[in-house]
């Protein structure tokens, strides 16, 4: 199974980014998607964009995944 998650933002340089995901930062590529820019939330992917996201999504999704992640307990 594959799953896509919010991250933010932190630095762009080209079509390299830094961002954050969960408190973990990560390098990401932002070749698939245009347009995006420093404080953005993003769906991420195997280390790529693949779409822009609303702070309310990227939020929304975010507590989905503590709910899920929470059960197992």
């Amino acid at each position: 199974m594959c799953l896509a998650v919010p991250a933010k933002v932190l630095e762009i340089d080209g079509q390299d980014a830094r961002v954050i995901l969960q408190g973990v930062e990560l390098d990401a590529r932002l070749d698939f998607v245009e347009g995006i820019s420093v404080g953005d939330w993003i769906l991420l992917h195997a280390g790529y964009a693949i779409q822009v996201l609303t702070e309310e999504e990227a939020q929304e999704t975010l507590d989905l995944w503590e709910e899920f992640v929470g059960g197992e307990e």
